[in-house]
């Protein structure tokens, strides 16, 4: 499996990581609660960060963890 790390990425492919990622269950992401969200926003916005190389995803979803994921 290649690296997904913003370093060994470009944008188009980093866009492609995501939307492959969230379409992991076969449907559209948009109006999806399926992945139980928990209130985060529009999935795909969660990882624009990613997507622009300013955050990992390993950050992005540490973070996601820490505020919308109560156990």
């Amino acid at each position: 499996m290649k690296s997904i790390l913003i370093k060994d990425t470009t944008k188009e492919e980093r866009i492609r990581i995501v939307q492959q990622s969230l379409n992991v269950c076969g449907t559209e992401c948009e109006f999806c609660n399926g992945c139980d969200n928990l209130g985060g926003g529009i999935v795909d916005n969660i990882y624009r960060p990613y997507i622009d190389g300013e955050k990992e995803i390993s950050e992005i979803n540490a973070e996601y963890r820490r505020n919308f994921v109560r156990g």
